[in-house]
Order: structure tokens, then C-alpha cells, then sequence
């Protein structure tokens, strides 16, 4: 099993709104980026962890836990020349975006960034590098165990 972070506008998918979806699963559309599309595509496999952080918000951070819930298959938004996220060089034949589907799997108190830099254990996570932008990163695991069981407490889910 492997363990990603990644980040949703709470504007456009929130914890909250993933939790209210049916099936509680969500499509993760709309990355433009190919690290973070390569991250999808060739690295996240059904089960593996994700931390669901609130990005672009005045309290960005951790909000809840999910898991990949399918395999890597076309966004379909690459395709709708209405869609924001149109990329007209992509065709259903050779589709340059991919995503995978998430489902929810808890709520968790938000762990906002300055707590995350506070503790010595997560100095080399990605999403606190300097100059870190992707919206997609891998967790280590002694990452995902020190976040998912020392400060949120879902013992339960750390493997």
C-alpha cells in the first residue's frame, strides 16, 4: 500500500462534499500537471491511503482521510471544449489527462500547515517543501502512521 496527499479547493470538492456524494466517491478531475497526472496513472492503486487537504482556503490543511478508490482511467473534462479544464490537443484516442476515483473515508479535524511544520517527524514531507505546488505528492509511510495514528488518532487505519 502506498500513501498520497492530495489537495481540492473546498469550493469546488470538500471533505464535507465528498462525505454528502453518492456513493461517497469522486472522480479527481481537472489536474493539468503531468507529475501529479504520472503520480495517478502509474503509482496509486485501488486502497491505497490519501490525505484529503483543503488548498486555496483561508485554512488550507489536512481535512479528512480518503483512499483511491479505482484505477487510473481518461478525465473526461480534457475532452468538453465548455469545460475549464478543455485541452484541445487531447482526443479519446490519445487522452493526455488521467484521474483516478476517491471515497471518503473519514472527516478529521483540519491539521493546517503550521501544525504540520511544528513536528520533526514530517520535515521532509512534500507538501511542506519550499516552492511545493503539486496537487498530488506521496506520503511516506512513516508519514502517513505519524499523521493518520500520533495526531489524529485513527489508530484503525495505520497499517
Amino acid at each position: 500500500m502506498q500513501y498520497w496527499l492530495m489537495k481540492s479547493e473546498p469550493d469546488d470538492v470538500s471533505i464535507d462534499g465528498l462525505a454528502a456524494r453518492p456513493g461517497q466517491t469522486v472522480p479527481w478531475y481537472g489536474v493539468r500537471n503531468y507529475q501529479a497526472r504520472n503520480f495517478m496513472r502509474d503509482g496509486m492503486r485501488v486502497g491505497d491511503g490519501v490525505l484529503f487537504y483543503h488548498s486555496g482556503c483561508a485554512e488550507p490543511g489536512i481535512a479528512g482521510i480518503a483512499r483511491v478508490a479505482s484505477t487510473a482511467y481518461p478525465d473526461a473534462t480534457q475532452f468538453d471544449p465548455a469545460n475549464k479544464y478543455f485541452d484541445p490537443k487531447a482526443t479519446p484516442e490519445t487522452p493526455r489527462w488521467m484521474h483516478v476515483d476517491v471515497a471518503f473515508v473519514r472527516k478529521t479535524r483540519l491539521l493546517g500547515l503550521s501544525e504540520l511544520r511544528s513536528h520533526p517527524e514530517l520535515e521532509n514531507m512534500r507538501v511542506l517543501a519550499r516552492g511545493n505546488r503539486l496537487s498530488i505528492t506521496p506520503v511516506a509511510p512513516a508519514e502517513w502512521r505519524f499523521i493518520v495514528g500520533q495526531l489524529l488518532g485513527a489508530t484503525d487505519l495505520v497499517n
